[in-house]
């Protein structure tokens, strides 16, 4: 009987503060829902195991502060990553405004072999929001956004109403497993970075 392999995959979360990319793993690690969140500071990362095929996929989904204070620590959370899911509110232009600079941002940071083929996914939150009238980000211009980015997968969510979170962080995986290199996967620092003693690191905000 062969033995199933098992794949450790590194899911890096971004988007601006607020747009509730807290929510949406809470919501398909926990199947939660709270609007109590406090906003991340630094980095935090929760994992999800699934099976895809024939493999066994754990998925280590790392949330990153939105405010732009904690981007210079993007690198240390960025390298060795495996995909990036993009997140904004479709209720927020600035939060869809902002998804070039996280896009470049991340390339820029995780530096990966081929940038073109990295894989991406862009998720728009909130579509729950007074039954999607206050939306001012139209499916239509996200998709648009998305083909320019060499057709992108698109998942419009709603942490809240758990619709399309699963799909989306589902979709994600099995790009990034379709690009994973037969190679042991193995994370530098990832000790260090999340210790105790570095998670209480003294800030002052």
């Amino acid at each position: 009987m062969s033995m199933r392999r098992r794949t450790l995959l590194k899911v890096i979360v971004l988007g601006d503060s607020g747009v509730g990319k807290t929510s949406l793993m809470n919501r398909y690690v926990n199947n939660k829902f709270s609007q109590q969140y406090k906003a991340t500071i630094g980095a935090d990362f929760v994992t999800k195991e699934l099976q895809i095929d024939d493999r066994l996929v754990t998925l280590q989904i790392w949330d990153t502060a939105g405010q732009e204070r904690f981007q210079s620590l993007g690198v240390a959370f960025y390298r060795g990553a495996d995909c990036c899911v993009l997140v904004y509110d479709v209720n927020f232009i600035k939060s869809f405004d902002s998804l070039d600079n996280w896009h470049e941002e991340f390339l820029k940071q995780a530096n990966p072999p081929d940038p073109e083929a990295f894989p991406f996914i862009l998720l728009g939150n909130k579509i729950d929001i007074d039954g999607g009238n206050s939306r001012v980000v139209s499916e239509k211009k996200a998709r648009e956004w998305c083909a320019a980015k060499g057709r992108m997968p698109y998942f419009e969510t709603s942490a809240k109403e758990d619709y399309n979170v699963d799909s989306g962080f589902l979709s994600i995986a099995k790009l990034a497993l379709a690009k994973e290199r037969e190679q042991d996967i193995y994370f530098e620092g990832i000790p260090e970075a999340v210790s105790e003693t570095g998670q209480g690191g003294g800030c002052a905000c």
